[in-house]
Formats: structure tokens, C-alpha cells, sequence
């Protein structure tokens, strides 16, 4: 299975609409993609319709009561993603259980160690924009790292702390996490998203996706009647920018999803 955390230490970049409508865009190819909300603000939970009353039965209980992620997986309703919803008690995280070793690798030991995901499609993890137990959690589990950058020079500041973070952390993962940085919020009228680009450019190369996200009304509105771009608006300009940011991963191999057709792989590759 791919594991995919999308992750920036700054806010409002699209981490939660680039996790739920990757997610959303596997699932309408025959996959069943996962979601897993690791945000106490919970907006991933809330958007698929997976809401909860309590932390009992979200991903607090993994850290809590050691529960395994198959029960605490539900399915939306509306985009037919597998959801392990957050709540605001996640917050407490971090003062309840420190940032030993052991506590911020609990996400990834579940992950292999119960082998949540038997059907190999891939698992999306959502995550709140500070470096923290749930976070340090999303990358140590992960297999690659996408960090939306909004057209903005504070975002782009964002992803280079980011990149200083993650060589940080290189020495304790052993390993290079994989990372691609996607642009966002991105309007070619403006000369800034094009000054951005170049810092991302110049700053990350090959790792900068090919794709970018436009500043799209449909995108923005989507949230608001809890539904993805495709359910919302499939014709839009989001829809397509996010359709063809999958077909950029598949094709690259940054994510792996042996549900789909060998042929439609082969054809995106083509």
C-alpha cells in the first residue's frame, strides 16, 4: 500500500481539500481509498459526513486505548472513502502522551503491524499545520509527503521549514521521505503565484509537481455542502486539476494503486 501524509506547518495551503479529493479521485477509478484525519479541527471528518460525538471512536482511541484502525474505519456515505475520523480531544495529545519514540511511530506500527490495508489501495493521512506528536505520527507512517504550497511567499517559507524539518528527522527515520511540493491557489493573472513557483523551483526541482491547483470557486465551495470537487461541481476546473494531479503520481509511481486497471496505469504512463 501507498501511505500518502499531506502535511505544511502553515494553514489554509489545501492540505484537507488535496487529501479528501485525491482520495475521492482514486475512488471513482475502483479503488476504495482510506482517509485518516489526524487534525483535531477534524474538517476531513466533517466534509465526508463521518462526524464524532466523542473521541472514543476516532483515532484518540489508537493513542488511548491502543484500538485497532479497522474498527474505528466508517465509510462516507457520499464519496465511498473508508474514514478514521478526528476530534477535537486530539488536542490533548501532546500534552497526555510527550514525543517519545514510541509514541510518535504508533500510527505507523498499526499500520504495518496490522496490515490495515489488505487490498493495497492507498491511505490518505490529513494533518494539522504544526509539528507535533499527530504530525511527527503522519510522517514517520508515511511513504511519501505531498505539501501543498498556496501561491503565497509565507507558504513558500512554510514548505522551506518543512524541508529543514524533514532532514532533521532523516537520521531517526533512516530514510529520505519522499515529498513532492504541489502549488495551490494558484492564478497565472498574478505575478506572485508565478514568483512562488520559482522559489519552488529553484528550492526543490524534480520534487515540485508539474501540476498546480488553480484558485477555483467550485473548490472553495465544496467544503461547505460536504462533498469533494467531483460530487460538487465534476466539471469544474478544480475537478480537473485534481484528476490530473493523480494521473502525475500514478504515472510517477509516487503512488501506488494496484486496484486500478494495469491497462489505465499503462495508458496514464503513455
Amino acid at each position: 500500500m501507498t501511505i500518502v501524509t499531506v502535511f505544511n506547518q502553515k494553514g489554509g495551503v489545501g492540505k484537507t481539500t488535496t487529501a479528501l479529493n485525491l482520495a475521492a479521485a482514486l475512488a471513482r477509478r475502483g479503488c476504495q481509498p482510506y482517509g485518516i484525519d489526524l487534525d483535531p479541527q477534524a474538517h476531513l471528518s466533517a466534509v465526508t459526513g463521518v462526524t464524532a460525538n466523542s473521541g472514543s471512536d476516532t483515532i484518540l482511541s489508537l493513542f488511548q486505548h491502543n484500538r485497532t484502525l479497522r474498527e474505528l474505519v466508517r465509510t462516507s456515505s457520499t464519496s465511498g472513502i473508508g474514514i478514521i475520523p478526528a476530534h477535537m480531544e486530539l488536542s490533548k495529545v501532546d500534552t497526555l502522551f510527550g514525543k517519545g519514540y514510541d509514541i510518535v511511530n504508533m500510527l505507523n506500527a498499526s499500520l504495518r503491524g496490522e496490515k490495515f490495508n489488505d487490498e493495497n489501495t492507498p491511505v490518505m493521512i490529513d494533518c494539522c499545520p504544526l509539528i507535533g506528536v499527530l504530525s511527527l505520527n503522519a510522517i514517520f507512517a508515511c511513504d511519501c509527503l505531498i505539501v501543498p504550497v498556496s501561491a503565497d511567499h509565507l507558504s513558500a517559507k512554510g514548505a522551506i521549514q518543512i524541508e529543514k524539518t524533514l532532514k532533521a528527522l532523516e537520521p531517526v527515520l533512516k530514510r529520505r521521505v519522499n515529498r513532492r511540493y504541489l502549488l495551490t491557489r494558484f492564478d497565472g493573472r498574478r505575478g506572485m503565484a508565478w514568483e512562488v513557483l520559482k522559489i519552488l523551483e529553484e528550492r526543490f526541482g524534480a520534487d515540485v509537481c508539474r501540476t498546480r491547483i488553480s484558485e477555483n470557486v467550485s473548490l472553495a465551495e465544496s467544503p461547505a455542502y460536504n462533498k469533494t470537487i467531483f460530487e460538487h461541481a465534476p466539471n469544474s476546473r478544480g475537478a480537473q486539476d485534481y484528476e490530473t494531479l493523480l494521473d502525475e503520481l500514478l504515472a510517477e509511481g509516487f503512488i501506488d494503486a494496484p486496484a486500478l486497471a494495469r491497462d489505465e496505469r499503462q495508458n496514464i504512463v503513455n
